[in-house]
């Protein structure tokens, strides 16, 4: 008899940060945001999302946004105009706590 392995669920840090990102999905995303009460997540979130983790993943640390909605192909405030805040985009985005200095640009 051979046991199917278990999928792993992600796990978060007293701050609400993901602790080990390989665990994130769009769906481990969406429901983030609807736990966090903003609803379904468009396309353009996202997108933005995606990349997101893909600057930080090329990065090791915290993007510059403006350059992340660049690269997403948005204009340079496209973080303020899709989430609440930076901090909401990190976390649905699954990326790990930033440490405290990083948190106060967040």
């Amino acid at each position: 008899m051979t046991s199917t392995p278990s999928l792993a669920l992600p796990s978060f840090d007293p701050d609400g940060f993901m602790r080990e990102m390989e665990h994130w999905n769009e769906e481990t995303a969406r429901r983030i945001a609807s736990e966090d009460g903003l609803g379904d997540l468009d396309e353009r979130q996202i997108t933005l999302v995606r990349q997101l983790r893909t600057s930080y993943q090329r990065l090791g640390a915290l993007p510059a946004w403006t350059h992340v909605c660049h690269l997403a192909g948005f204009g340079p405030d496209c973080m303020t105009r899709l989430f609440p805040d930076a901090r909401e985009a990190w976390r649905i985005a699954g990326l790990p706590n930033p440490g405290e200095e990083a948190k106060a640009y967040l």
